[in-house]
C-alpha cells in the first residue's frame, strides 16, 4: 500500500495486528514488505483453501468428487465435519444459510469486511460458523478476545434485525487425526457495546498514525505492553539499526506474514 493512500478496507487480521503491534501494521500492509511463500507455507494455505472450497461447493450444490478422489485426508475431513454439523446437510426449519457470505460496515470512513465461511440464519437466532484447519487452542479466551470472534459477531448484529443475544459464532477445528472439535461464543448487549467503543479507540488511533506517518514519516509506535505481547519485538527493533543481514530479515518476515493468525489465537 502506498504511502500516500488511505487505508479504506480493514479486516479482523488487520485489527489483530493494530492491536497487538502497530509497528507490524506499518511494515506488513503500508510497506508491502513480504517475499513469495516457501513450498511448506503454501501447501499449508493451499490446503486450507482447498477445504474451505469443498464446503462452499457442496452448499451450491456442486459435486465435490473430482476434487475429494485426489486427496484423501480432503475427503475424510469433509466427511468427519458433516458428521458433526447436521446443519450443513440438514438446516433447521424456516432457516437461510450462506457459504462465504460476506458484509461490510461504514465505520468512522472506513469499510470494515468480514467473510463468514457459513451463515445460518433463523428467525429468532442466527449462527455464524466458522471452519479452522489447525488444532483447537488450549486457551479458548484468547479466541474470544481475538478481532475475528469480535467483529464477526459485532458487524452481524449491526447490518440485520438480530439482537446481539440472538447470535453466536462456532469455530470448528478439522485438523487430522483428530475428531472435529469445536468452540461457540453467544454474544450480548454489553459485548456488542464494550466492540463498539474499542473499535472506536483502535481507528481512532489507527487514523492519527496514518496522518503522522503520511505527512511525516513518522512509523507507528509500539503500544503498552508490545514487547511482552509481539513474538517479533527484537526482530522489529534490530530491524531499525541493522544495514545487513537482508536475506535473514526476508526470512523472518516470511515466517510473520505466514503465523499472523496463529500467534494471535
Amino acid at each position: 500500500m502506498s504511502k500516500k493512500n488511505s487505508l479504506i478496507r480493514l479486516s479482523q487480521s488487520h485489527l489483530n495486528l493494530l492491536e497487538i503491534c502497530p509497528p507490524q501494521f506499518q511494515r506488513l500492509y503500508l510497506e508491502d514488505l513480504g517475499s513469495p511463500l516457501s513450498p511448506q507455507q503454501q501447501e499449508k494455505l493451499s490446503w486450507g483453501s482447498q477445504f474451505h472450497q469443498l464446503i462452499q461447493q457442496q452448499e451450491l450444490g456442486l459435486s465435490v468428487e473430482s476434487i475429494v478422489r485426489e486427496d484423501q485426508q480432503l475427503h475424510t475431513s469433509l466427511n468427519a465435519l458433516i458428521d458433526a454439523v447436521p446443519s450443513l446437510n440438514n438446516p433447521p426449519p424456516n432457516s437461510w444459510k450462506e457459504a462465504e457470505h460476506c458484509r461490510n460496515l461504514d465505520f468512522q470512513g472506513y469499510l470494515l469486511t468480514v467473510i463468514y465461511d457459513l451463515l445460518i440464519a433463523e428467525p429468532e437466532k442466527a449462527e455464524i460458523l466458522d471452519w479452522k484447519t489447525y488444532l483447537q487452542p488450549e486457551n479458548p479466551q484468547k479466541l474470544a478476545h481475538h478481532w475475528q470472534t469480535r467483529l464477526y459477531l459485532y458487524i452481524l448484529a449491526e447490518t440485520s434485525d438480530y439482537l446481539p443475544e440472538q447470535i453466536s459464532m462456532t469455530y470448528w477445528f478439522v485438523k487430522l487425526p483428530t475428531k472435529p472439535q469445536s468452540l461457540t461464543f453467544s454474544y450480548d448487549k454489553k459485548k456488542h457495546q464494550q466492540n463498539h467503543q474499542d473499535l472506536n479507540r483502535l481507528l481512532s488511533q489507527l487514523k492519527n498514525w496514518l496522518n503522522d506517518y503520511n505527512r511525516e514519516n513518522t512509523n507507528f509506535p509500539h503500544v503498552p505492553n508490545c514487547q511482552q505481547s509481539c513474538p517479533y519485538y527484537k526482530l522489529l527493533e534490530s530491524q531499525n539499526n541493522a544495514s545487513t543481514q537482508s536475506k535473514q530479515r526476508q526470512k523472518d518476515w516470511l515466517l510473520i506474514i505466514d503465523e499472523i493468525e496463529e500467534v494471535s489465537l
